[in-house]
């Protein structure tokens, strides 16, 4: 992964060249930097351990989601008026397409400063669950995995930018589709194959009392899930770390090619998370209705009883998870606070090289930032990767999602709309935060779970979707307004 670094250190001359790979990246690299910026050990570990617990095999659903809505979907809507827009605006970060698109200054300082702040608590959720496992593994302290970790994911993106980030991420991906397979596999075999395992999954009790719950097509809590599935599966649709992919691909064949590439990666990854979560039950020790170590301790204590060799390809999958989406975070929030925050408030003085270099230190500090918060959380009961994750999903697929995916199709999309967008998303996630997450609140609304963050963070960005066509149509954009998108549709002429 250094060597990669390495290599295109030397191809990396500009900041196009850093942040987008120079717009000329073919479908399989694109779709792999996609399905690897998605999937990482919070899907694994987290996320996988919590709602399989929760669901049982029910929670199949969510990688189906992810697959159907979050990949193919994404890319068939997005995918190519994305990479036409953000081409004809020369828009390298989200904020920047929100200010070339809606003409203001403003919409990108303050998309920056979310991006910015709330990439953060996802950074640490994907630490988070790699520590986890190697703590299992090896009985190394989580710290010094974490440090690690980050030193090593510094070094390639630092060096070579996104085509380095990209090639590993291909080469990860890879490690993942194998893993994946091989540890489903595996672990049905624990308990006598498939049927054994779905029969035994059957005679466990759920909170009500009845059984065949867990081995059921829906589960015994539809309502809940179908929360999980719209954060996990609409959210990719307004996070920049992977709406930005789209800016670099290289021309429309290439799109149609990686939409295919990316719904199968999805299938089988998220697919085999979540299948995988399932059957965690038969493995983790319940105490009052909830794992005896804690959700984020289910896959790592299913791993334990896998061959040493499995064990460690186990490990690989999920170092390879991890660090694949944490390089696309790290360059999405360096890229974006050095090019819409620090370069305007230097009037545009600084050249490419001295961006480049602001970018890099960047990347270390957010990697910085990220590896003491992460070393903070791990102890608190109330951050379980799946909360981390929610929040920070939550924030920013609720305040970008509308805005931007409207943006690419409507020219009557007004600021104050976006604006609105932007508040409601982060003010939704926030309030919920405090009022219940770190207020140790309960409620629930027939049957919707109102204290989870997750169904928080779902209401948020279908909350979002309405609001901006309802402003849009009730406020007026100002001549800077109008002109910009007169010249950004242009582009579809």
């Amino acid at each position: 992964m250094i060597g990669i670094g390495v290599y295109y250190r030397k191809k990396t001359s500009s900041v196009s060249d850093f942040v987008l790979g120079g717009r000329g990246l073919g479908a399989w690299f694109t779709a792999f930097a996609y399905g690897t910026s998605y999937f990482s050990a919070v899907i694994f570990v987290g996320y996988a351990g919590k709602f399989g617990w929760s669901y049982g095999i029910a929670s199949t659903w969510i990688g189906i989601g992810n697959a159907v809505i979050g990949s193919w979907l994404a890319w068939k809507v997005l995918g190519r008026r994305t990479r036409i827009m953000s081409k004809h605006l020369e828009a390298k970060t989200m904020p920047e397409f929100f200010e070339k698109r809606y003409g203001s200054k403003m919409l990108k300082i303050v998309s920056a400063l979310i991006v910015f702040v709330f990439l953060i608590p996802y950074t640490a959720s994907v630490y988070n669950g790699l520590s986890r496992l190697f703590e299992k593994g090896f009985g190394i302290p989580y710290k010094y995995c974490i440090i690690g970790m980050a030193l090593f994911t510094a070094v390639y993106v630092i060096m070579g930018g996104y085509k380095a980030t990209a090639l590993n991420d291909f080469i990860q991906g890879i490690v993942m589709l194998v893993g994946i397979t091989a540890v489903v596999f595996a672990v049905l075999n624990e308990n006598g194959g498939l049927g054994q395992s779905f029969d035994m999954l059957g005679e466990i009790p759920a909170p009500d009392g009845r059984t065949d719950m867990y081995n059921s097509i829906l589960g015994p809590d539809p309502i809940n899930l179908v929360g999980v599935i719209i954060l996990t599966s609409l959210g990719t649709w307004g996070l920049p770390q992977m709406v930005q992919k789209f800016y670099a691909v290289k021309d429309d064949k290439a799109i149609k090619t990686g939409t295919i590439v990316s719904t199968f990666f999805a299938v089988v990854v998220a697919g085999g998370c979540y299948f995988l979560g399932g059957f965690g039950r038969l493995f983790a020790e319940n105490v009052n209705g909830v794992p005896a170590e804690g959700f984020d301790s289910i896959v790592p204590i299913m791993m334990e009883r896998l061959p040493s060799l499995l064990f460690g390809l186990v490990i690989v999958l999920v170092l390879s998870a991890s660090m694949s989406t944490l390089s696309s975070l790290v360059l999405t929030s360096s890229s974006t606070l050095t090019i819409d925050l620090i370069k305007p408030l230097a009037k545009n003085k600084i050249d490419e090289k001295k961006e480049l270099l602001i970018m890099r230190i960047f990347i270390g500090v957010f990697l910085l930032i990220s590896v003491i918060l992460a070393i903070i959380t791990l102890e608190n009961p109330q951050t379980v990767i799946s909360t981390l994750m929610s929040i920070s999903w939550g924030a920013l697929a609720g305040a970008f999602l509308a805005p931007f995916m409207y943006g690419l199709f409507w020219k009557g999309v007004t600021k104050a709309a976006v604006l609105t967008s932007f508040i409601c998303g982060v003010g939704i996630t926030l309030v919920h935060m405090f009022y219940y997450t770190f207020g140790g609140r309960t409620g629930t609304l027939g049957g919707l779970n109102l204290a989870s963050p997750i169904n928080a963070g779902a209401f948020a960005m279908i909350f979002g979707l309405i609001i901006v066509p309802v402003v849009s149509l009730i406020t007026k954009n100002d001549k800077s307004g109008q002109e910009a998108a007169e010249e950004s549709f242009k582009c579809y002429e």
